[in-house]
């Protein structure tokens, strides 16, 4: 295999391991609106890529490209709950988040070895931001939403079924 092939492979592997490292990390502290709504808002930037004519993929792959990638946020909309530790609101860890996201980019590798063939490097990489984009914003919309019901729950005392992990029970009076 070229040289020139195996670093795009690696590159995404080092990417995966960096955002698991995030992941993991993030889960050690609480969780906050910012921390859910900033990624898409940030990652929105990388439309900017379509200014230049080559990265920008016909109709049809876009509609395939945003249409797997919501397929693929199922995933991690499943493996990302939210629960109560000393009166905070933390991400659940998920062992199944580390398998599926390496199990995705492994697919993503797959799939753009396969179609690099039919489709030129520049094409491809705008699909590929689509997919990506595709995926987070469902799945931050829905970590939105999911952690709005756990906030609502944390302030208001009438819901005592929320699990809470560390959370000393309020004194009887």
């Amino acid at each position: 295999m070229d040289n020139l092939l195996l670093i795009p492979i690696v590159l995404a592997f080092v990417m995966g391991g960096i955002a698991l490292l995030v992941r993991m990390k993030a889960a050690k502290k609480p969780a906050s609106l910012k921390k859910i709504i900033l990624p898409p808002i940030f990652m929105s930037t990388g439309f900017l890529m379509f200014l230049y004519e080559p990265t920008r993929p016909d109709s049809l792959q876009v509609a395939e490209a945003l249409a797997v990638g919501m397929l693929f946020s199922i995933f991690l909309i499943v493996t990302s709950k939210f629960e109560i530790r000393d009166g905070h609101i933390y991400l659940q860890r998920s062992k199944a988040f580390m398998f599926i996201l390496m199990g995705l980019l492994v697919i993503r590798i797959a799939v753009r070895a396969f179609l690099g063939q039919s489709i030129n490097p520049e094409e491809l990489s705008g699909m590929f931001f689509l997919l990506a984009y595709g995926m987070i914003l469902p799945w931050r919309i829905a970590m939105l939403f999911s952690y709005r019901r756990v906030e609502k729950q944390l302030h208001d005392p009438e819901h005592e079924s929320i699990i809470t992990v560390n959370q000393e029970p309020a004194p009887n009076k």
